[in-house]
Parts: C-alpha cells; structure tokens; sequence
C-alpha cells in the first residue's frame, strides 16, 4: 500500500492546487453540453423581456430589475450579471451559461477549501489532518458533478441560487481563515462583504449569519456564549447586512405575487408539501433520478397524504437538534440542510414552485459531506477511497452530461418534464408555447387545452390559448377563454388588450373601446392599444378621433409604419390630403416591402393630382402582390385618367381575370374599349356591369353612348332615359339623350 500511496503525499504544498484544477477539469467536463443550451423557463421573462439589463448606465436601473424580471426581481446583484452579460454578447445564451459555469467553479473551489480548513480544525484535525485534502476533494468534487444541480447550473436565471451559493460559502471561508490569520479582521471585512452580496442575490441569505454563528461555535469557539464574547463586533457586521436585505424584501413585496401570505395557498398547505419536497431532495441527493424540472403548482391537502414523509422530517429534525446538543459536528450537517432550505422549505408559501430542485444547491453539499465521511468510515484503505471517489465522480458526472442533454431545446425539456409529470400544467402550457413559436397551431391548442383542464384557474394558460386562436381567425372562440383570464387576473394589461382585440374583430366595437381607453389609463405609453383605439375610432365614423390615437402611437414609437399607414388613412378619410401624403410617405420609407401602404400611398398621390407617381406605387405594390385584383383596377383608373387606354385596358382585364364578378372594372374597361373604338366589346361589359348593378346610372349613361356609336339610336334613348330616372341631375346624361332625340 505503502507504494502506491507514499506516507505524508496529501501533505506536499502543490497539491491543493492540483485538487483545484481537477475540480475545474471535473465542472468544465460536466457541464460541457450546458453552453449549447437555449433560454429556458423563467429566462425570458427575466433576460429576453428585461429591459433594465440593456445598458450598463445609470447603474440605479440595472440594479433595481422589475417585478415581471422573475428570478432576477428584488435580486439587484443577478440583475447585475445579467446586464454584464448582455453588454459583452446581447441575447447569445452562450456566454450567460458560461458565466454560470465560471460561477459554478468558483463555487465548487470554495467548498473544497472550506471542508478542508473545517477539517483542519480543532475537533476534526486528530480525526482528519491526513486525510483533510482527500475527503474535501471528494465532497467538492461530487457536488460539483451531481446531476441534482443541473437545473441550478443549466438554467440562466438560477445563477441566483449559483450566486448566493458562492457568497455564502465566501462568507464562511473568509471566516474560518480568519481564524488563525496574524490579521483577522481584514478577513472578516471580506466575509461580510461577501455576505452583504448575497443578500443582494436571493434571500435564502439570511440565514448566513445564523450558520457563520453555529460554525463557530461548533468548529472554533465551542459555546455560543465564547463565539459572541470574542467577536461580537463582527456578529454585528454581519447581522446588519440584515437590513438592506430587508428593504429589498419591503420593496418587492410578494414577488410579484409569488410569495407570501393570501396568495391562494395556506402556510399549513405548504408545510405540509414541503415534507415532501424535503424527503425527494434527500432521495434525489443518494438516487438523483428522475429529475423534474418543473413540479408544478400542486400542494398536498392533508395530514394523510404525506404522514410517512412528515414522520421522516419530524425525525430527521430531531436527530438534528439532539446531534447539535451531543455531537456537533454532526448535527452543524443536519443543520446547514434544515437551515439553508428554511426560507423556502417551511410555512411560506412560495406559490408558483413548491418544490424546485435547484433550491438544493447548497444544502446538497451537507448530504455528500456525510456519505462522504460514512464511506471513509467504512473503507480502510486510502487506495480504496481514491476509487471509489473518482468512480463515483465519473458516474455523477456522466449522468449530469446526460442530464444536460435534456435541456438541449425548450421542447426537449417540457416533453421530458410531461413524460415525468402528466398533470403538470404549467408543463404542457410551456410545450403549447413551444409549439406555438414554432407555428405548429393545432398542437399548441391542443397543450394549452390540457393544461386548462387540469387547472381551469391557470389565467396565463386561458391567456395564451386565446391568443392563438386570434392568431388563426378565430375571434370568437378567444372571447370567452379571454374573459375568463380576465376574471381570474383582473390588473393585467396584456389580457385586457388581447380582450379588446378580440372583440374589435368580433364587431363589439363600443366594448373594445372601453377595455383599451382602461390599458391606456393605466399604461399610456402602449403604443399599440392606441393604434388599435385608432381602428376602431374610425370604424365607427370618430375620424377625428381616430387621428389624434394614431399621432399618439406615433408620438410612442415614432418608426412604426403601421401608426403612419393607419394616421393617413384616417387623414384621408377626412380628405387631408396633403397630411395623408405625409404619413404615406413615411410609412413606404419604413415599410418598403408592404403592398397595401404602397396602394395607399398611391391613392393620396391620384387624389393630389399625381396620376404618374401613383402609377408607379400602384406598379411597385403589384410586383409585391400581383394578385391582388384592386390594385391592378386602381392602375387602370391612373391610365384611364392619362388617356393611355390600351393599357387601361390591359388593367382592368387582368382585374376581371383575377376577380370576374368586379362591377366597376368592367364598366371602365368598357370606357377604354369605347376610346380604343371597340363599342360593341364595351357593351358586352357594360351589361354584365348592370347585371350585377342594375340601379347604376353612372353605366346607363355609358351604354348609352356606345350604342349610339353603333348606330343603335333607339335603345340608347332608354338608356339615357333609365339613367336620369336613377340619377334626375345627371346633365351629360340629359344632353346625350337630347343629341339623340334631335338626331332620330
């Protein structure tokens, strides 16, 4: 044995060094897959839908993150991180996955120097001193590796948990070398900014201090009583970064309703869920298999329900508190799990994830302390140990690639967490939004309709579904899932509008208004329910006000070419034409490539007396959308107007192709072909023009004339005739009919 493992090698100065480096080897390893990851889960709201990490100035904006910023909200410090990372990569999810690894790393670093210096001590170096380097190696290494952690290091947004993770082992770290340093107090200086961070990170937090107090007493000081009588100040120190803690949590109170007291589920309720969350995160950290990454919402009911979970927590607790009496050691274990997931694991209810996987990030590293130690226990032989650990490491880390791999697609993901969890609905809501991105329709209902069903108080899901279905026309179907998100979340601006949409396009005019004057009451800068207001303004013949919503939207977003389309049609409607003009040309400068405000631009220009710079919209629109029959009826008019009449001809005979059954085309075509000196084709259009429009006297009138040409005197007179019967004041009419009559 003695040749494999040479007396006193744990011992050699270079060695933690070397250890470090293959904790970093291990991570890097593990994790390697986690960089191809896209964003996922709460990332989006938190990082893509994140407006205050897009500039790294003013700083008070980056580190105060709204309330829809999900796990970065009231956390200013993740906050900060991310708008580093957006500063040096934008929305490439490969440099935020590679800072939570580089996070990660650190993390693993510190608890590998932290168990080593813990083992150093006191009560642990007798038992220990040998053999501190190896069993603080091993702790590291397996909870760097464990695929427990993946969704704390996979998912962008959990780099809070990396984060508070990484400044609470700081915090104890600095502590313990202060402890035999010749200048402690810059130690202490260091740990409790390392505290102070944390607190900005997430608010497990506060139980720092708490656990920095039991280390000391248990490792250093060994009563409660000398750990305060020696450093009192720095308890102190420490207990103050308590307070802006505090005012982050007043600030942000109930997490955007996610947190609290009155959110619809009890503290009894919860409690009772958390037993069994406790004894899942303690199966999952000795048997990490199957992973979830999302639990849902669902918490247990009754006593009955969970009774042999809670018997394991109510024992497990007390074995803790007997162990800190009698063994301490032992007991700070049990503790730093108990405490570290008390924030989350007790009677607050965290309501939109009772159970989350990544809470046990840190609480992980007590539970593979102990194994860690029980195995030294039970193999002798240090050769042995070295095996077993790097077997073990390899095995961890294999599965955490594997894992990874489930995280390669948004969709790959919530199949796997559906597979695992088939009455998940925010799962299947999450795969419906998948799917919707994706343009797969009839799968994203049919997820959202599951997840409706399993939980017809789901407003999000009852939101997104209804948002679908006016995607694909279907207005009337959104009305009432929309009304019921409504109800069940009464202040969101965004079902509201979506309301109102649908009820413009389901002819509830009066009602759409009224929803999207009250979205504009309480967010005047949404540009796009003025717009919308705008619409329905001048459907219900408010031209003027329609004018002033459209300059509004313009006023917000000055570079939308749909607010410059819609504010000169409503100016056209009005017969400004030259304001029209304005608009037109604005909304072409921005929108090149849309025919219908090229058409519109086009009929502003013929309205100003422009026929040729109409001409040349109307032609740019048709090479847009050449099937588009009214545009090439507008360009015949423009030639018909120029007198070029064989191409007004060509116009409006690719109009008729297009749409047969178009009046007015084939009335002017009939125009052209009389100045082309074609009448006898010119009748036949202008009796199908009065087959469909038999009261037109407008075409009457220009039968008449054509039948004259043709020498058809008579039936032109009762052409002539029927037009002033339609039309009394109809001059040209009358003069024609009087020509006739003076002829015959």
């Amino acid at each position: 044995m003695a040749a494999l493992i040479p007396s006193g090698l744990f011992r050699r100065p270079w060695l933690p060094a070397l250890a470090g480096a293959v904790l970093v080897l291990a991570a890097v390893a593990a994790y390697s897959r986690s960089l191809q990851v896209p964003f996922l889960f709460d990332d989006a709201p938190a990082i893509e839908r994140n407006t205050t990490i897009r500039q790294l100035w003013p700083l008070s904006e980056v580190l105060s993150p709204p309330q829809t910023a999900a796990g970065a909200t009231g956390r200013p410090i993740v906050n900060l991180t991310l708008a580093l990372n957006y500063a040096a990569h934008g929305l490439n999810p490969r440099g935020f996955h590679l800072f939570n690894l580089v996070v990660h790393a650190l993390a693993g670093l510190t608890l590998f120097g932290l168990v080593r210096r813990t083992l150093l001590m006191g009560p642990l170096r007798g038992q220990f001193g040998d053999d501190a380097l190896p069993v603080s190696l091993a702790t590291a290494g397996l909870w760097l590796v464990h695929p427990l952690l993946t969704e704390a290091v996979i998912c962008v947004v959990q780099r809070s948990e990396l984060l508070v993770g990484l400044f609470y082992l700081l915090t104890l770290y600095f502590f313990a070398r202060s402890v035999d340093a010749a200048k402690p107090a810059q130690w202490r200086i260091m740990a409790v900014g390392a505290c102070l961070l944390g607190m900005a990170s997430k608010e497990v937090m506060a139980t720092a201090p708490l656990l920095v107090l039991l280390y000391d007493r248990t490792f250093v000081a060994g009563t409660f009583r000398e750990s305060w009588r020696q450093r009192r100040g720095f308890y102190l120190a420490l207990a103050a970064t308590w307070l802006p803690l505090a005012m982050l949590v007043l600030r942000h109170q109930q997490r955007a309703g996610t947190v609290g007291f009155g959110l619809g589920v009890s503290p009894w309720h919860y409690l009772l869920t958390q037993c069994q969350a406790l004894t899942l995160y303690l199966k999952l950290s000795l048997w990490p298999h199957p992973l979830v990454l999302d639990y849902g919402v669902g918490v247990a009911q009754s006593l009955t329900e969970i009774w042999p979970q809670g018997l394991l927590v109510i024992a497990l607790l007390a074995a803790t508190a007997l162990a800190l009496w009698r063994r301490p050691v032992l007991g700070f274990a049990g503790a730093w799990f108990f405490v570290i997931l008390a924030p989350s694991s007790s009677f607050l209810p965290l309501t939109t994830q009772p159970i989350a996987e990544h809470r046990m990030y840190l609480p992980l590293a007590a539970v593979l302390a102990l194994v860690v130690a029980g195995f030294r226990a039970l193999l002798d032989r240090a050769d042995a140990r070295i095996c077993t650990t790097l077997v073990a490491m390899f095995g961890l880390g294999w599965l955490t690639l594997e894992r990874s791999n489930d995280y390669r697609s948004e969709e790959a993901i919530w199949l796997e967490t559906i597979a695992q969890q088939p009455l998940n609905a925010r799962a299947h809501a999450s795969l419906g939004h998948v799917r919707a991105v994706a343009g797969q329709w009839n799968d994203a209902l049919a997820h959202y309709a599951e997840a409706i069903r399993l939980r017809p108080d789901y407003a999000d899901a009852q939101s997104d579904y209804a948002s679908i279905l006016l995607k694909i026309s279907r207005a009337p179907a959104a009305l009432p899932h929309l009304e019921a998100a409504l109800r069940l979340k009464p202040a969101d601006d965004d079902i509201r509008y979506n309301l109102a949409v649908a009820q413009a396009q389901t002819g509830q005019l009066d009602q759409a208004m009224v929803n999207l004057e009250a979205v504009l009451k309480q967010n005047p800068l949404n540009s796009a329910a003025w717009n919308n207001l705008g619409d329905i303004r001048l459907k219900i013949g408010r031209q003027a006000g329609a004018v002033t919503a459209f300059e509004e939207a313009l006023r917000i977003v000055p570079r939308s070419a749909a607010a410059h389309n819609n504010a000169g049609t409503a100016l056209a409607s009005l017969r400004r034409w030259p304001e029209a003009l304005r608009h037109y040309a604005d909304a072409v400068q921005l929108a090149p490539n849309n025919p219908t405000i090229h058409s519109n631009y086009g009929d502003a220009l013929f309205q100003m007396g422009n026929p040729l710079e109409a001409a040349n919209e109307y032609q740019t629109a048709l090479r847009l959308s050449p099937e588009l029959a009214m545009l090439h009826y507008k360009l015949g008019n423009v030639w018909l107007q120029l007198s070029r009449f064989a191409e007004a001809e060509h116009a409006f005979e690719k109009t008729l192709l297009l749409q047969p059954d178009f009046p007015p085309a084939h009335h002017n075509l009939g125009l052209a072909l009389v100045q082309l000196g074609r009448p006898a084709e010119a009748v036949a259009h202008y009796q199908e023009t009065l087959r469909q429009l038999p009261d037109s006297a407008a075409t009457h009138y220009s039968l008449a004339v054509a039948m004259a040409q043709l020498g058809r005197i008579s039936e032109a007179i009762i052409h002539d005739e029927e037009a002033l019967r339609l039309q009394p004041d109809f001059p040209s009419a009358r003069d024609h009919r009087q020509k006739l009559l003076e002829q015959r």
